[in-house]
């Protein structure tokens, strides 16, 4: 359990240190699109203003004006296409972050999967080892208790064959 608790720290600590790389050029890139929103904002004002420049007899629209504000309003489209495209690149780096987490939180699961495994498959050997052992020592006690009967009847043959020799020995005197 403590193991899983160190390597699920260990797992979060490198997501967040490549999460924090991330986040920059992320940032970076957000700037980038704020940047040309803000441009394309002070352009639009610029064609709003056109829109109410009448230079012309009688307050209309000349040619020019017509032309000036076409022009920025075509600068005005090419800053909406650039702003597109910054945000397609914004989105297709913010898709990237998350298939990389997926992946990386996939094979962190895997890695999981595979240690809960090993300690499951070590917890089953130890107990088989236990009962091995346990069984081994009931063995190793039932020896324990032939060789000492083994031990007291030769102790007691010696005695008996001792005392019969002593006994033969005073009936020959």
């Amino acid at each position: 359990m403590k193991k899983g608790f160190i390597l699920a720290a260990i797992i979060m600590f490198s997501m967040k240190v490549f999460a924090q790389q991330d986040t920059v050029a992320y940032a970076n890139q957000r700037v980038k699109v704020n940047t040309l929103l803000a441009e394309r904002s002070a352009k639009f004002g610029q064609y709003d203003q056109s829109l109410t420049q009448r230079t012309g007899i009688f307050g209309w629209q000349t040619r020019k004006d017509i032309k000036n504000s076409n022009e920025i309003l075509r600068q005005v489209v090419l800053t909406d296409n650039n702003i597109f495209k910054e945000l397609k690149v914004l989105m297709d780096f913010k898709d990237l972050q998350n298939q990389q987490k997926v992946e990386v939180a996939d094979h962190s699961i895997e890695r999981l999967d595979n240690y809960m495994r090993t300690i499951k498959n070590l917890q089953e050997e130890n107990a088989h080892l236990k009962q091995i052992q346990v069984t081994q020592n009931k063995g190793g006690s039932l020896s324990t208790y032939i060789i000492m009967f083994l031990i007291l009847v030769m102790v007691g043959g010696f005695y008996f064959l001792n005392k019969k020799i002593k006994k033969d020995e005073k009936s020959i005197v």
